[in-house]
């Protein structure tokens, strides 16, 4: 079977996101696939049955070095930048569509995950050292947090013990972009699923770029947005907000390619 490892939400190698994808004539073993995440060891390997009937999405699944997960924006991208760039993929959160645009920059079809406030949970003082919380909301996986500022953001050390208590898959950090051309800053932490920090998120911009257009008075039906997650890779994500969909842009590049023997 081919593997290939790719950086994505980046088109320069070692920055962004890596992601495993590995190719499939035929759907796996669920156990078979954990164990090769938990041995590629990436935030999120991607596997795609490739070899199914014509015109029909393929079936795509996501795991990370613990378990599997609904959805998986780099991983993703990754695949798509591997297979060409147009390809329809069947998932657990629906069919995602992947669109080639210029520059090779993919635009990615997302389910929008709206966040509802809600009291932070009493774990996030102690994961989130030196974060001014400044209104706390909950996605379907993600409690998002907004701090005062992106500095905050940036230097931010979380307490991973603590942060894996909190009732989610993960925890969102954001706050407004520091620097021209960026809406938004944001780190993603998911120590609940074995991710300490996730280097950039694709599905966490589903939550930001729904949440961030009420607090920049933007279209909720219609709005472009650019976020920076600003982890130590770093990546930006474009975003298009279309109602209950997120159109998620990025590049990705490939840094390795070859086999797997078992």
């Amino acid at each position: 079977m081919r593997a290939f490892v790719v950086d994505a939400f980046t088109d320069t190698a070692f920055t962004g996101n890596p992601a495993g994808v590995v190719l499939l004539d035929s759907p796996a073993e669920e156990s078979w696939m954990q164990s090769v995440a938990a041995e590629l060891r990436h935030s999120e390997t991607a596997f795609v049955v490739v070899a199914g009937p014509e015109g029909e999405p393929k079936p795509l699944r996501w795991f990370t070095p613990t378990t599997e997960v609904p959805l998986c924006g780099h991983g993703t991208l990754a695949t798509a930048h591997v297979l060409g760039g147009d390809q329809r993929f069947d998932t657990r959160s629906g069919v995602l569509t992947c669109t080639a645009l210029d520059d090779g920059w993919i635009e990615m079809d997302f389910p929008a995950d709206r966040a509802e406030p809600v009291e932070p949970p009493e774990a996030l003082a102690a994961g989130l050292p030196g974060i001014t919380v400044v209104e706390t909301a909950q996605a379907a996986t993600k409690v998002l947090v907004r701090a005062e500022s992106a500095a905050e953001v940036r230097a931010v050390r979380p307490d991973f013990a603590a942060l894996a208590t909190v009732p989610s898959r993960g925890v969102i950090v954001t706050a407004p972009g520091d620097r021209p051309g960026v809406d938004f800053v944001s780190r993603v932490f998911s120590p609940q699923v074995g991710i300490q920090e996730d280097p950039v998120t694709g599905s966490a911009h589903c939550t930001l770029a729904t949440w961030w257009a009420a607090k920049l008075h933007r279209d909720p039906r219609s709005a472009d947005f650019v976020g920076e997650q600003a982890s130590a890779r770093g990546g930006i994500v474009r975003m298009a907000l279309r109602a209950d969909r997120v159109g998620l842009r990025g590049r990705a590049t490939t840094v390795l390619s070859g086999e797997l023997h078992v």
